[in-house]
């Protein structure tokens, strides 16, 4: 599934195609995704100028002219593609139509943006601009990783006292927003730090460093236009790069990176998803 660094890539890849930007027809081709979408979408959708096109946690939100946000969550196999004349910037041909283009959103600019979901684990919703926060979705959600409430102290207060495996605790969405598999298994090998590890052992030193290592590795990642493995897609069908420099995520049995280390990267299962990790360089 897409991490922060995807959903931020996708996020800045559609801000010429949609922001400020009017939407002249919304087509929706099924009744539902993940779930059902809104009552009358596509009438709610058509018309509607895209005030403001953000990101909170992995979901893209779009604020509208009507007062309501369109929420967009790309899920397994998700793609947000952009055709058609972009304002100058560039010229892509509209595809013809394809089997799995679920919602089609055709701007005044000539520009077309299709959410494209072969395995449909993606979702959209809408809601009242206003009240998004209480939206089920987001309300729960811990700081975002880049932003100021992510900090040192927060960091080691919400770990403080935690019995939970460091990987479990740094997944939890409700301590910090946004961090997946990925990104948490290449943060705590630049952290030196076991996944096995308790959160609430961790020395308030070592809770502290992960805070701008957290950092780097997103904004390496979002630099990089996230990492591809499987189905994910940059707005403009490219793929991500991140995952040639990945320094133990999917390297299971293969030497690890740094200097001098003799040792293998092994896998582990934790709470069903796979860790890797050095046995030697992370303690």
């Amino acid at each position: 599934m897409p991490e922060l660094p995807e959903v931020e890539t996708v996020r800045r890849g559609l801000l010429p195609a949609m922001e400020g930007q009017v939407i002249a027809l919304a087509q929706v081709n099924r009744a539902d995704l993940r779930w059902p979408f809104p009552p009358q979408m596509a009438e709610r959708l058509t018309g509607a100028r895209v005030l403001r096109l953000r990101r909170r946690s992995k979901y893209i939100l779009a604020d509208l002219s009507t007062d309501e946000t369109l929420l967009i969550h790309l899920g397994m196999s998700g793609r947000m593609l952009i055709s058609g004349d972009l304002l100058g910037a560039f010229h892509h041909d509209h595809p013809a139509p394809q089997k799995h283009d679920h919602v089609v959103l055709t701007m005044e600019s000539g520009a077309r943006v299709t959410f494209n979901d072969a395995r449909r684990f993606g979702a959209m919703d809408m809601f009242p601009t206003a009240t998004g926060e209480a939206h089920p979705l987001l309300a729960a959600l811990g700081p975002e990783p880049l932003g100021n409430a992510f900090d040192e102290a927060y960091l080691s207060a919400r770990l403080k006292g935690r019995n939970t495996p460091i990987k479990s605790a740094l997944l939890d969405q409700h301590i910090v927003a946004g961090l997946g598999n990925i990104y948490v298994c290449e943060t705590l090998y630049r952290a030196g730090i076991s996944p096995k590890k308790k959160a609430g052992d961790l020395t308030v030193k070592r809770a502290s460093a992960l805070v701008p290592i957290i950092r780097d590795v997103l904004t390496e990642a979002i630099e990089a236009g996230g990492s591809s493995l499987r189905d994910y897609r940059q707005t403009d069908g490219e793929l991500g790069y991140f995952q040639h420099t990945f320094q133990v995520y999917g390297r299971e049995g293969e030497p690890c990176r740094t200097p001098g280390c003799t040792a293998q990267i092994e896998r582990i299962v934790q709470s069903g998803r796979s860790s890797f990790y050095c046995p030697t360089c992370q303690r």
